[in-house]
């Protein structure tokens, strides 16, 4: 007889993933976005998993976004027939992108120039290959894109396009500056910013007899606060099926929602430095500090017991390769009684990247220790 797994059971360090959280966390966005008439065009990036996926889209064929050729890749194997590859397109990934597109998965590009559009124009006209094409824009300064009232670019690009068949279907924005923020007015207006930004584009590109089918915005902040998206047909986003300390340090969500988290055993004292030592290093919480710069630190990442209940002020502040370094958030009060063996669990800053250190999920259900799944994630670009 097979022994049941369980977070006592299983090896240690290992990444866990609670179910319950996971449906409550998409729950929470799908309801909102209720109000308005948008589709939705999950991200897929942090989970890396089929079965994550599945749960995300609204239909076992997408729409999803991805942001490797890996991820087209191995969503399309399981399925998934609709792929906005979100990341500014360059030559050297034609070739993987049109094996897809041939096999009989619609794939859309994402581009900002008039170079890209021209060279994408030419391989598709020369290979018989059809790709969607969504022009980026630039919403906020954060990265990259067309300002969005630069009505010449937007139509020289798209005069590049036409009767090609890269076929432009409109346009795509993401307001990577709303991560900065920490207020529910600064992301609504940020949320509101990238509307303006993305409908405005699609207007001067529709005027210029262009039309944009898909006006495409979106990431977890912004999606969880838009108050208004007249002009805009989808939305985006990923992290929001997890959440992470960074997500609650922006006020999107609360520690206690994160679904993502390291399972990690004590292996050792240092009761001068007032320390806990335990077996999951960097290597399994990753180098992410992304609270250092808000206003609540989290060090590595914050401490919870065996069944998910967060200790007051008890951090992972340091990491070396396979060790990691528990403590106090200040000196003042006591660290709680964890002999070596103790089984904690780490919630992280960044679950894009502290998923990435693992090769599956553990899959557990609310304060269960029982492991009901075991979930394979997949690496590599």
């Amino acid at each position: 007889m097979t022994e049941k797994r369980t977070l006592n059971t299983i090896d240690t360090p290992s990444l866990i993933l609670d179910i319950r959280k996971v449906n409550a966390n998409i729950k929470r966005l799908k309801d909102h976005l209720s109000s308005f008439n948008v589709s939705f065009r999950p991200h897929l990036k942090t989970s890396k998993c089929i079965e994550v996926a599945r749960m995300m889209m609204t239909t076992p064929s997408g729409p999803a976004t991805v942001s490797t050729l890996k991820e087209a890749e191995q969503f399309s194997a399981g399925g998934v027939t609709d792929i906005l590859y979100a990341v500014g397109i360059a030559p050297g990934k034609y070739q993987r992108l049109a094996t897809l597109a041939r096999n009989g998965t619609g794939i859309t590009v994402v581009l900002d120039s008039v170079a890209q559009a021209r060279d994408l124009a030419a391989y598709c006209t020369a290979s018989d290959c059809e790709f969607g094409v969504l022009i980026e824009i630039d919403c906020d300064g954060h990265r990259s894109g067309v300002k969005p009232h630069d009505s010449a670019t937007l139509s020289a690009i798209a005069g590049e396009l036409a009767g090609t068949p890269a076929k432009l279907k409109g346009v795509m924005t993401h307001a990577g500056a709303s991560y900065s923020e920490s207020t529910s007015q600064a992301l609504i207006e940020c949320a509101e910013q990238e509307r303006k930004a993305v409908a405005g584009a699609a207007d001067i590109l529709n005027e210029a007899g262009y039309p944009c089918e898909i006006v495409s915005a979106g990431s977890t902040p912004t999606a969880h606060f838009a108050r208004d998206l007249t002009g805009v047909t989808e939305i985006r986003a990923g992290v929001f099926a997890f959440f992470d300390l960074v997500m609650a340090g922006i006020g999107v969500c609360q520690p206690e929602d994160v679904a993502l988290s390291v399972l990690t055993t004590v292996i050792g004292h240092q009761k001068e430095k007032n320390w806990i030592l335990v077996d999951a290093g960097w290597m399994a919480m990753s180098r992410d500090k992304g609270t250092s710069k808000q206003k609540v630190d989290q060090g590595y990442g914050v401490v919870c017991d065996i069944h998910g209940h967060i200790y007051e002020d008890l951090l992972m502040v340091d990491a070396n390769q396979e060790h990691g370094i528990l403590s106090l958030r200040s000196s003042k009060g006591t660290l709680p009684d964890l002999p070596v063996g103790t089984r904690l669990r780490i919630l992280p800053n960044h679950a894009c990247a502290t998923a990435a250190q693992h090769p599956r999920y553990e899959v557990t259900e609310g304060e269960n220790l029982a492991v009901i799944h075991q979930w394979q994630r997949f690496y590599g670009w």
